[in-house]
């Protein structure tokens, strides 16, 4: 799992600052500075972050098809930032002017028990969701 996530996040600081279309080099910056305040954050970090349409994307799973229960966050032409999620359909939770400001945001509505990544897709994680969010056995232990 953490290769997996490692790799990740390794690809994604060493291709952020390329452009895709000439016409989206107002965005580079800006998307280069939300991954490595992203990175820096070891909450994120544990997560497999994916990327689309100048936004940062964090999955609680390490492959496709990843999880959209966790917000993500996107580049404004105007190099500000908006948080949006978890799901498409969900409204903008915040526009930001800061990375930070925008890593923070999403830190602060991880869902409970969030990572490390789970070594799978988002159907493995859900049959696996009783005892991947089970309480541990807090009951003495009596020896013989």
């Amino acid at each position: 799992m953490t290769n997996t996530v490692d790799a990740s996040w390794h690809e994604i600081l060493r291709t952020c600052g390329e452009p895709s279309r000439p016409s989206e080099s107002s965005l580079l910056a800006p998307f280069a500075e939300l991954v490595r305040v992203a990175h820096a954050e070891p909450l994120l970090r544990r997560l497999r972050p994916w990327t689309g349409m100048w936004e940062l994307h964090f999955s609680r799973c390490t492959e496709m098809d990843y999880t959209w229960d966790v917000p993500y966050i996107g580049t404004l032409r105007d190099g500000r930032y908006y948080v949006e999620g978890p799901h498409r359909s969900s409204p903008r939770i915040a526009e930001t002017d800061s990375a930070q400001a925008a890593v923070a945001m999403v830190v602060d509505l991880l869902p409970p028990g969030c990572g490390p990544a789970f070594a799978g897709n988002a159907t493995e994680l859900a049959a696996h969701g009783q005892w991947w969010h089970r309480e541990p056995d807090r009951r003495p232990v009596t020896l013989p």
